[in-house]
């Protein structure tokens, strides 16, 4: 079965782009029906629409109401039926709308292997606890900072003389993969990722 993807990006997009080459060359059991971004300008959008993609841009400002953002977000992710809801390096925290609507369909990726080092600086926390082995981690999103159910994930090891940046490529590498195989894994009706 295909399942209809929605990907939400904030940057430059090289997780969607992995995604549309999958798309292209017939490995993804799925397609990228738009994509949505918290911001106008980006790699990320530009990717999409040289790929044909519709996109739509959806920004939060500070200091206005974030449950109205977040019921807007959910309305515009509907638009396109979507199956699955990909949060693709996306920045933003999705809140109760999206939750409702989407819940079990929405799903992200996290480099390092959750629960260990939530958050932003899963690769830097990785360092700085002298782990031998981190990775990657596909899940489910919840209402809680990368807590939600893990579908898939991947090792990596941390080699002498990695840095931040040279750690997180090699974790880059593994986490585009490891999101095919499981929006695969999940369009073929399996309720865990590839082992």
């Amino acid at each position: 079965m295909s399942v209809r993807l929605v990907v939400l990006v904030s940057g430059t997009g090289t997780l969607l782009q992995a995604l549309l080459d999958a798309q292209a060359s017939g490995r993804l059991d799925g397609e990228v029906v738009a994509v949505g971004a918290d911001r106008d300008g980006i790699e990320g959008l530009a990717r999409a629409e040289r790929a044909g993609v519709p996109t739509f841009v959806h920004p939060y400002v500070r200091g206005t109401d974030r449950d109205a953002w977040d019921e807007e977000l959910a309305s515009l992710i509907a638009t396109y039926s979507p199956d699955l809801i990909v949060s693709a390096g996306y920045m933003k925290l999705v809140g109760r709308h999206c939750l409702e609507r989407f819940g079990g369909r929405l799903i992200n990726t996290h480099p390092a292997l959750l629960p260990s080092f939530p958050g932003m600086h899963g690769p830097r926390d990785a360092l700085a606890h002298g782990v031998k082995v981190t990775g990657a981690t596909v899940f489910t999103i919840d209402a809680g900072v990368d807590t939600g159910r893990i579908l898939a994930q991947e090792a990596v090891r941390v080699e002498p003389g990695d840095t931040v940046e040279t750690l997180h490529e090699r974790i880059k590498v593994v986490e585009r993969i490891l999101l095919v195989d499981t929006i695969n894994n999940l369009a073929r009706g399996a309720t865990e990722g590839p082992t």
